[in-house]
């Protein structure tokens, strides 16, 4: 905790909006406090866990007056001091629905100037089990750790609530000498361990089952989306939601509404969950160019897309320079970046190529409302957003958008 003025702790908090990293009160001194563990409406008494000249972070550690919509935490790790990976365990579910709902539109309009009623759509799955990816630390004594909230502290677990029931023998295996585990449970076939450890000689990764045992490093998941069977290399990207690939790859195809013979770009292309259905709809007369910069997801798009020669996958990183190479004049584009959003000069760059239409495809609607506000500016309206509760549990969604060339 920073040397910043005394805050007494003990006087309760009452907590007005939900805000990314907790609830939104205001301490005794009358500073702002963002409350993990709370919600909208409660009066709770807090553990100051950080504190800065405006603000402070804290854990609801009484909850004096309860919401309506509290529950109790389905996983014994969601608590002050343990797990930081879900804020809303303690949340119903429309709450929940209701907490990413404010997030979006606040980010939206503060940032992008854009006023819109959100409503998040379930995934239709039940949360429990429903993540098919999950990275641990490991600490000394070799167990599996998850991380304690804005934090590096390693929180041992014996389980992960949200995760594969799959992931269970990995739970009880040591791991000593490794200092990260990714547990994959993806598509058909056996779930397996990509195991990373810091040597002298750099960074080592081994393919193991979840019992630590090593398997042959040409391992990879292989899963059925719209009827097209993708192969995913241990180190490739991947949705980590079992219901996501098909609900964002419906929602990207209805949104581009490709037509045979046309052209177009899927920016961050990952392994081709999108490039592969547009080249489809494209046919042999169109063009699809699929820009990725990681080598394992463009050898397993490859792979994917084999046979289909209006496709062509590139090994690059998204720039300028790429969007100058790649994009025409009247095509379509759809871009799924990571949670930071597109480098400097991409969005400019777009807008000088002039696509007819695009779809932004995001995890952060923050940085998502940042690269909007730029793409408004430049001659791009924006037309319908769907905001998808990939993330149960969490504050987080995942958003896809289409965005027309006015000029």
């Amino acid at each position: 905790m920073s040397g910043e003025p005394s805050i007494d702790a003990e006087t309760p908090v009452r907590i007005e909006r939900p805000a990314t990293g907790g609830g939104v009160g205001r301490l005794g001194d009358g500073r702002v406090v963002f409350v993990r563990h709370s919600l909208p409406g409660e009066l709770v008494r807090v553990d100051v866990t950080e504190t800065t000249a405006k603000f402070a972070r804290a854990d609801a550690v009484a909850i004096l007056e309860a919401s309506p919509e509290r529950v109790a935490a389905p996983c014994a790790y969601a608590h002050p001091g343990g797990c930081g990976g879900c804020d809303l365990q303690h949340a119903s579910p429309a709450a929940q629905a209701s907490w990413k709902a404010a997030l979006v539109s606040e980010h939206l309009q503060r940032i992008a100037g854009v006023t819109l009623d959100v409503t998040v759509i379930p995934s239709g799955l039940d949360p429990q089990g429903s993540r098919t990816r999950l990275r641990c630390a490991v600490n000394e004594d070799g167990q599996l750790c998850l991380r304690g909230a804005r934090s590096h502290d390693l929180v041992a677990v014996d389980a992960c609530w949200i995760a594969s029931g799959a992931f269970a023998p990995a739970f009880a295996t040591s791991w000593h000498g490794a200092d990260e585990v990714e547990l994959r449970a993806i598509g058909e076939g056996e779930p397996f361990a990509v195991v990373r450890q810091e040597t002298h000689r750099g960074t080592m990764f081994e393919i193991c089952s979840l019992h630590g045992e090593p398997l042959e490093p040409s391992t990879q998941s292989r899963v059925q989306v719209q009827g097209h069977y993708f192969s995913v290399s241990p180190r490739s990207f991947w949705q980590s939601h079992r219901a996501a690939p098909q609900l964002l790859l419906d929602t990207v195809l209805a949104f581009a509404d490709v037509k045979p013979d046309e052209h177009v770009t899927d920016l961050f292309s990952g392994v081709g969950l999108f490039a592969i259905p547009l080249a489809k709809m494209v046919g042999p007369g169109g063009r699809v160019t699929a820009v990725e910069s990681s080598p394992y997801a463009v050898r397993d798009a490859r792979q994917n897309g084999d046979g289909l020669r209006q496709l062509k996958v590139r090994e690059w990183s998204v720039s300028p320079r790429a969007i100058n190479d790649a994009v025409s004049p009247g095509d379509a584009v759809v871009l799924d970046p990571p949670r930071n959003g597109l480098a400097k000069g991409v969005v400019d760059a777009l807008i000088r190529r002039a696509p007819r239409r695009l779809v932004y495809v995001s995890c952060d609607p923050a940085t998502f409302a940042r690269d909007l506000k730029m793409l408004l500016a430049g001659g791009f309206a924006l037309g319908e957003i769907r905001v998808f509760d990939l993330f149960p549990m969490t504050e987080h969604v995942e958003l896809v958008s289409v965005l027309d060339n006015t000029l």
